[in-house]
């Protein structure tokens, strides 16, 4: 099932630039893949952490929500697959210090990188144990990441603090991070 897919998936890279446009693709669904995304962010395939990062690259770059379900998509196929939390982690972020209306720009684990902007929906979500808020960003297209704790504690360098909330700027607005 695997390597079929993946050299569909190697044509597919060869003819996008950026990401193939899934939202346009409308194939049969094909059934259930043995593939879950930790919460952790890892790729498991029956069993097996995908280690090879072009691989992991490649299956993110196909894959699409609906609704509350995952799955990678291609023209012909339509595989669901298990999130655990969400299929990304924003594991850097980088900010432009000289203009401070430039949109903070966050590096997910697959190597997408996201502008913070009126364009991206950021909304705080519980997570852990116990569950605490933490912020979400959206990749594209329902897609979220969740903001790494090392990436957390350097919006909270750079936040405001607004009668008890902490705020970050990014492309001219304001951001909530979190409460305290």
């Amino acid at each position: 099932m695997a390597e079929p897919l993946f050299e569909q998936l190697q044509k597919l890279q060869r003819e996008f630039r950026g990401h193939p446009p899934v939202k346009q693709w409308s194939p049969n669904f094909c059934g259930d893949m043995d593939l879950v995304i930790q919460r952790d962010g890892r790729w498991i395939h029956e069993g097996t952490q995908i280690r090879r990062q072009p691989l992991v690259n490649l299956f993110a770059s196909i894959l699409r929500r609906e609704g509350d379900d995952y799955f990678l998509v291609t023209p012909v196929e339509k595989w669901r697959i298990r999130v655990e939390d969400v299929p990304f982690i924003a594991t850097q972020v980088a900010r432009n210090e000289q203009a401070g209306d430039q949109p903070l720009l966050f590096t997910t684990n697959t190597g997408d990188v996201v502008p913070l902007d009126d364009e991206r929906d950021w909304q705080l979500r519980p997570f852990g144990e116990p569950p605490r808020q933490v912020p979400y960003l959206e990749v594209r297209a329902g897609l979220y990441a969740r903001i790494s704790r090392d990436v957390f504690y350097q919006l909270v360098d750079w936040a405001e603090d607004r009668d008890g909330q902490l705020w970050i700027r990014s492309a001219g607005q304001s951001f909530l991070l979190g409460e305290y």
